[in-house]
């Protein structure tokens, strides 16, 4: 199985900046995809931002130009960058993985890390 564990959330003032990361452990043979998404209260799951295992990343409109995603393979770890933070930028982060396992054969699971809070004021 794999596990991720996400960090780096918090309260931060409008206008600072935050860096979440979230890293894989586990039966891991390869990282494919790595995302984050965001959840606000009563709002559904929403994709802020993904790269893939070529490098090439995409963004959500409302986060264009703040929020820089990157990923480091040799630590199966994935980040997110937040700058210029807005009190909009206000939910639960949570990172996902499509995670390439071998037990007797290959196969890709997608698993989500636990959430971390990200409270930014006014």
């Amino acid at each position: 199985q794999v596990q991720l564990v996400e960090s780096g959330g918090g309260l931060v003032q409008a206008g600072g900046s935050l860096r979440l990361s979230c890293a894989a452990s586990g039966s891991i043979f390869s990282i494919n995809t790595m995302a984050w998404y965001r959840q606000a209260p009563g709002k559904p799951r929403d994709l802020v931002a993904y790269i893939t295992s070529s490098d090439s990343t995409n963004y959500a409109d409302s986060v264009k130009g703040r929020f820089t995603i990157s990923r480091d393979n040799a630590k199966n770890t994935v980040y997110l960058q937040m700058n210029s933070l807005k009190p909009e930028d206000t939910a639960v982060y949570y990172c996902k993985m499509h995670v390439t396992s071998y037990s007797g054969r290959y196969y890709t699971q997608e698993y989500w890390g636990q959430g971390t809070q990200v409270t930014v004021s006014s």
